[in-house]
C-alpha cells in the first residue's frame, strides 16, 4: 500500500455523508463513487452516514431514495442505516446527545462559548455597522465582544440564562493569526489563515449539531481514515482542523481530499438541478419529486445503464492517464488513484454521457442487457414470454440504441404490427413490383425451411428473373415489415417475425397499394 494514499498505517474507512434534503445530484454520486473505489481498492470499508440534523430542510423519503440510488448505481455501502455495522447509529439525529457532550467540553476548555443573541439582535448590529461604513458583520474575533455571549457576560449571568432555558447556540472560538496547514490528496499542501474564519455555530438552539461539529465527531467515532468531499467544503477545513486540535484528536485526523465541482456545460458555475430542467437533461441519479420543481427525471428513468452512468461520472474529474474511457466497476477499482483526480472543475457534457451509454449498450451481451430492456417492453405491453426471441431482438437492434428507451421505437414492430408509411412505397411503385411481391409470397409460402439464406436467395433470384434491381425492392419490403425506413436487415427481421407474420404484413401492404 502506497503511503501517499493511506497517510496513516490504519484500516481504510471512508464515508459518504449526504443530507436527506432532496434528489441525489451528480456531484454527490461521484463523491460516493470515488469513496467506494478507494475503499474497495484498499480492502477497506465504505460507510453511508446520513447527516439529518437540519430538520428544517429534511424531506420524508429522501434517505431511502439515497440508498436506492447507490444500489442502482452498484455502489452500495458496507455500513449504513439500512445495512447496520459496528459504528452506528449511522443517522446523526440518533446521535444527538453525543454532540452536546463534546460541545460542552469545548466550552469548558475555552475553545467555544455560549451565544444568546437572537437573529433580530444580530441583524440590528449588522445594520448599525453598515451605517458606520463597516463591512457586513461576521460573527467572529472582530465582533464577538459586541455580542451577547458567555465571553461578554459574567459567569453568573451566563448560568442564569442557561438555567432559564434561554435559547442559545454554542460557537467555536477562532483566534486570528493562526496558519492552518494540511495536505489535501488532490490539491497538495494547503495553507489557510484564520483571519477570515468566523466563529461557526457548533450546536444549534434545538440541540442539534451543525455540520462542522458533527462531521468531526462522527469521523472520529467511526474511525474514518480518509475524508473525501466536494471542494465547496474547502473553506470550512480550518474549523475542522481546529476542532481536531481542540478535542485532542489531531493525530487521528483523517486524510483530506476535496474533489472538483461538476460544472455547467459552458463551464460557468456549478451544475444545478435548475440547469438540468433549463437545458433538458437530468442531474439526479434517479427520478425525484421536488417539493418546488415537481417531478424531475433521473438518469435511470431516461434510459441510462448504471454501468454507463458511473463510468461517465468517474471520468468527470478523473482518468488513469492511458486515454482509456470505458471502465467496468471492477476495472475502475483497480485503476483508481486519488492523485489522478483533477483539481479543476469538469464540464458536464450530456452528449458525451449518451455516448457512454451507447458504448455500454454495445458492450453488454443480450443475456445481461435483457434485464434492463424488459421493463421498457413490459410498460408497452409487449409479449415477452419467449425470452430467446427477446434476446435476438435486443442483439439485432442494440447498435441503433443510445438510451434504453430507444429499444421501443427500434424494435416495436417485432411485437405488434406497425403503421406502414405507404407514402414511402407509393412514389416509385409499379405493376412490375406488384408482380414481384405476389411471386415472392408464393415462393415463400412453399418454402419448407424458413432460413436467412433461403429467403435472401429466393428474393434475389425472382428479382433477377424479372430484371428488377434488388435495391429497388428491399426498401418496399422493409417498409412493409417495419413500417418505415429503419431497422436491421430485412431477412433477419423476417426470421424473427416468422413465416406467417411476415407474409401477412406483405399481403396487407399489397392490399393498400
Amino acid at each position: 500500500m502506497d503511503e501517499f494514499y493511506l497517510c496513516a498505517m490504519r484500516r481504510v474507512r471512508v464515508r459518504f455523508a449526504p443530507s436527506p434534503t432532496g434528489g441525489l445530484h451528480l456531484g454527490g454520486v461521484r463523491t460516493a463513487l470515488y469513496n467506494y473505489l478507494f475503499a474497495h481498492q484498499h480492502g477497506g470499508d465504505f460507510v453511508l452516514r446520513v447527516e439529518d440534523t437540519d430538520r428544517t430542510r429534511f424531506v420524508e423519503g429522501a434517505e431511502q431514495y439515497i440508498i436506492d440510488c447507490l444500489k442502482w448505481a452498484g455502489i452500495s455501502p458496507d455500513e449504513s442505516p439500512a445495512h447496520g455495522g459496528s459504528y452506528g447509529p449511522y443517522k446523526q439525529s440518533e446521535r444527538k446527545e453525543l454532540y452536546r457532550q463534546y460541545a460542552e467540553r469545548l466550552v469548558i476548555d475555552g475553545h467555544a462559548y455560549y451565544a444568546f443573541d437572537t437573529p433580530e439582535e444580530i441583524e440590528a448590529l449588522r445594520e448599525r455597522l453598515k451605517s458606520d461604513g463597516k463591512e457586513n458583520l461576521q460573527y467572529g474575533h472582530q465582533s464577538r465582544m459586541l455580542m451577547k455571549n458567555s465571553l461578554t457576560l459574567t459567569e453568573a449571568q451566563t448560568q442564569e440564562l442557561l438555567k432559564s432555558n434561554t435559547p442559545h447556540v454554542i460557537r467555536i472560538k477562532v483566534e486570528p493569526g493562526i496558519n492552518i496547514k494540511f495536505t489535501d490528496l488532490v490539491r497538495g499542501e494547503i495553507l489557510m489563515s484564520t483571519d477570515t474564519v468566523d466563529d461557526k455555530v457548533l450546536l444549534k438552539a434545538d440541540g442539534m449539531p451543525t455540520y462542522h461539529l458533527a462531521v468531526v465527531v462522527d469521523d472520529h467515532q467511526m474511525q474514518i481514515s480518509h475524508a473525501f468531499r466536494g471542494e465547496e467544503w474547502l473553506p470550512s477545513a480550518p474549523v475542522h482542523v481546529l476542532l481536531y486540535q481542540y478535542l485532542g484528536w489531531e493525530s487521528e485526523m483523517p486524510c483530506w481530499a476535496h474533489f472538483p465541482l461538476i460544472l455547467k456545460p459552458d463551464g460557468n458555475g456549478k451544475l444545478s438541478k435548475r440547469d438540468g430542467q433549463r437545458l433538458g437533461f437530468p442531474v439526479f441519479a434517479m427520478e425525484w419529486n421536488d417539493p418546488n420543481l415537481g417531478l424531475i427525471a433521473g438518469f435511470k428513468e431516461l434510459g441510462f445503464l448504471p454501468q454507463a452512468f458511473i463510468n461517465m461520472l468517474a471520468m468527470l474529474g478523473w482518468n488513469d492517464g492511458s486515454g482509456k474511457e470505458i471502465f467496468s466497476l471492477g476495472e475502475m477499482v483497480d485503476a483508481f488513484r486519488i492523485d489522478r483526480v483533477h483539481s479543476h472543475g469538469a464540464k458536464f457534457d450530456f452528449e458525451k454521457a449518451k455516448w457512454f451509454n451507447h458504448e455500454w449498450i454495445m458492450k453488454l451481451e443480450a443475456d445481461e442487457l435483457v434485464s434492463y430492456v424488459l421493463p421498457w417492453y413490459e410498460r408497452e405491453g409487449y409479449d415477452i414470454s419467449d425470452k430467446d426471441v427477446v434476446k435476438n431482438v435486443i442483439t439485432m437492434v442494440k447498435d441503433r440504441c443510445t438510451l434504453l428507451s430507444d429499444f421501443i421505437p427500434q424494435s416495436s414492430f417485432f411485437f405488434r404490427k406497425p403503421e406502414v408509411q405507404m407514402e414511402l412505397i407509393n412514389g416509385k411503385w409499379n405493376e412490375k413490383k406488384t408482380a414481384f411481391f405476389k411471386t415472392l409470397i408464393e415462393k415463400w409460402i412453399a418454402m419448407d425451411a424458413w432460413t436467412h439464406e433461403g429467403l435472401e436467395h429466393s428474393f434475389k433470384a425472382i428479382a433477377s428473373e424479372m430484371e428488377i434491381k434488388p435495391g429497388e425492392l428491399l426498401l418496399p419490403l422493409r417498409v412493409m415489415l417495419v413500417g418505415g425506413k429503419f431497422g436491421p436487415g430485412v431477412f433477419d427481421i423476417s426470421i424473427i417475425l416468422g413465416k406467417k407474420e411476415t407474409l401477412e404484413r406483405i399481403q396487407a401492404a399489397l392490399g393498400m397499394l
